[in-house]
């Protein structure tokens, strides 16, 4: 505001100058008629005015162009999920197949099943880190209809009890007791292929 002051009067006094040198100069008063014409000073170019300290309008604070880093996922409840647990007894199965999971080569813990990811695996070889499902099926003495029906029963299994597995960073193993059980799974469902054994140890 001050500096709008001081520019009005320079230019009112530099008029009311002009108006008396041309009064020296014609010899003559001046017409009694208002002083020339000035203008309001807000016509003439104001000097640029700094913004006062109090009401410069203060950047609003950014946060970062990236969301915030999430913790990693893996969490203790996750490691304590994956950490296999041996059970002293296999859940659900008979003689023959308890036997067979147990003479599985390299099994860390005969005689019983392992608790993994929610889940009772029949076997568990720790050199490999490999999970075991065995399935002792007379599946040659069955006729093509219920084949068919194993099979597909069998495939949706495996591929969950697989995806546990995995999600715990373990391979995944089948034991079967037959060639034609093997080959069977595996033209159901090719991802099997190179997971299934046939037990000679059973």
């Amino acid at each position: 505001m001050g500096t709008v002051i001081v520019a009005g009067v320079v230019v009112v006094g530099f008029a009311i100058n002009e108006a008396l040198d041309a009064y020296e100069l014609s010899g003559r008063r001046p017409e009694a008629r208002p002083a020339p014409e000035t203008r309001p000073v807000p016509e003439t170019a104001p000097a640029p005015q700094k913004p006062s300290p109090k009401k410069r309008p203060k950047p609003e604070p950014k946060g970062p162009d990236f969301p915030p880093l999430e913790p990693p996922e893996t969490s203790e409840r996750d490691r304590s999920r994956c950490e296999p647990i041996p059970v002293p007894y296999h859940l659900g199965g008979n003689k023959l197949h308890n036997k067979c999971a147990d003479r599985i080569p390299n099994n860390s813990f005969p005689g019983g099943d392992v608790f993994v990811n929610g889940k009772n695996f029949d076997a568990l070889q720790l050199a490999t880190r490999t999970l075991w499902e065995i399935k002792t099926d007379n599946f040659d003495t069955y006729p093509p209809d219920l084949r068919e029906i194993v099979v597909e029963s069998q495939v949706e299994k495996l591929r969950h009890e697989r995806a546990l597995a995995l999600a715990c960073e373990f391979n995944f193993g089948v034991g079967v007791l037959s060639p034609a059980h093997k080959l069977a799974l595996e033209l159901a469902d090719p991802e099997l292929k190179g997971l299934i054994e046939v037990m000679e140890w059973c």
